[in-house]
């Protein structure tokens, strides 16, 4: 199923289009493995975690509730409000640029989007942001509907929108993670201040009604495109008919990739 455009932090309309239903976005994106949550907090020296491009807080809240300290730093006010809204402190700035005022943290996290933050800008300012032993860790979970599904959706992104930004990219969701892990790395490479990259991944599964997989699809970094070029109710009818003709319903199971790393 297709995923995210090639070099996706250049792609800035996309990247910053998310709040604009940020109460759906929050009810239809999935939580993060229980076992990716505990392996950061294991690793992290202490508490303290800045969580970049926290949205609507979810990885945040999953790691309050594992005890973090956790700050947020997203690009987006309406992200940023529903987040404080249920108890995340949120500063809004895209992180390049953001002023840390001198702040420094035990881990930097990033869920779902990292891609959308330079991985050179970004890696330095992970550098610059993380105590000496603090734990960088920038996480996805890929999102692969058994196959007859798969192939269906693939079918209706490619019918409907064949000149769209993910034309380009690879047919298959797992390549198109390591690529942006691989450019996360690369970026870390260049500090010259992180060691012990790891990339670990994290078994998740969940069963999507009709309805929840179309309102995770009117969330996804393709909603904005697809509704610029008046196609995106054309994508729900499609998709949704492929999943009525499996029984309404299916489970996905899948994982989530990580790639880890310690600020030496």
């Amino acid at each position: 199923m297709p995923t995210l455009p090639p070099d996706p932090h250049r792609q800035r309309t996309m990247a910053e289009s998310f709040g604009a239903d940020a109460a759906l976005y929050d009810r239809a994106r999935p939580r993060y493995p229980d076992a990716l949550i505990g392996a950061v907090v294991a690793a992290a020296p202490g508490p303290e975690v800045l969580d970049v491009g926290c949205g609507t807080g979810i990885s945040s809240r999953q790691f309050q509730a594992a005890g973090c300290q956790v700050l947020g730093v997203d690009v987006d006010e309406r992200m940023a409000a529903y987040a404080r809204s249920t108890g995340v402190e949120v500063e809004v700035s895209q992180f390049e640029s953001w002023d840390a005022g001198g702040r420094r943290f035990d881990a930097l996290v990033a869920g779902m989007t990292w891609h959308w933050v330079d991985p050179v800008l970004g890696a330095a300012k992970a550098a610059a942001v993380l105590r000496p032993g603090g734990t960088f860790a920038v996480f996805w979970y890929v999102l692969q509907p058994p196959a007859e599904l798969d192939a269906a959706f693939t079918e209706v992104y490619r019918d409907v929108l064949p000149r769209g930004p993910l034309s380009a990219q690879s047919a298959t969701p797992q390549t198109a993670y390591q690529q942006i892990i691989d450019r996360a790395a690369e970026g870390l490479g260049q500090t010259r201040v992180f060691t012990g990259l790891e990339r670990p991944t994290f078994a998740w599964s969940r069963d999507y009604t009709r309805t929840e997989w179309l309102d995770q699809v009117r969330t996804s970094g393709l909603a904005k495109p697809l509704a610029d070029a008046g196609k995106l109710e054309l994508v729900l009818d499609r998709t949704g008919a492929a999943i009525d003709a499996v029984g309404g319903a299916f489970t996905l199971d899948s994982y989530a990739v990580a790639l880890l790393a310690t600020r030496a």
